[in-house]
């Protein structure tokens, strides 16, 4: 999990820095953070209209303008890329992951998920999301990040 919080240092979303490792058999087969696809400009850039415009987007809203990719989907799809197997591999994050990660994940053969900080889906999707989860045969657990890497928040650095 530390490398996980150690990944995520290179995100460049302006909403979240999430960063996500996958082991396989013990050693680490792919990494990824969160930020806009392979050569294109960084949200710090003014790559995504959403992170770029977030007075037009309350929180929760205009995920279908958002370009970003997800940290866990961008160590799937680097592993792919370069042609690493991660069937068989347990994904470390430092954020619960989402239904469409999850779905993905199940999807490539991920057999486990451990991950940082929760979050809740609405009431109304909460059973499918939870159900979702009880797909992965080494389950979906919450572990502790390292002491001071409790926020998903961009630190600002001015």
């Amino acid at each position: 999990m530390s490398i996980a919080v150690g990944v995520r240092a290179r995100a460049n979303c302006l909403g979240s820095h999430i960063g996500a490792v996958l082991a396989r058999d013990g050693h680490i087969v792919s990494t990824g953070y969160n930020g806009t696809p392979h050569k294109t400009p960084n949200c710090d850039e003014g790559g995504c209209t959403r992170c770029s415009n977030r007075e037009m987007y309350p929180a929760g809203t205009g995920y279908d303008m958002c370009i970003c990719v997800h940290a866990e989907q961008n160590a799937l799809l680097s592993a792919a890329r370069f042609g690493i197997a991660v069937e068989g591999s347990v994904l470390y994050t430092t954020w619960q992951p989402c239904f469409s990660c999850t779905k993905e994940m199940l999807q490539a053969g991920v057999l486990g998920v451990r991950y940082g900080e929760a979050w809740e889906p609405k009431a109304d999707l909460k059973d499918e999301y939870h159900r979702l989860q009880g797909y992965f045969p080494e389950g979906v657990k919450q572990v502790d990040l390292p002491v001071g890497a409790e926020s998903h928040r961009p630190v600002d650095q001015s």
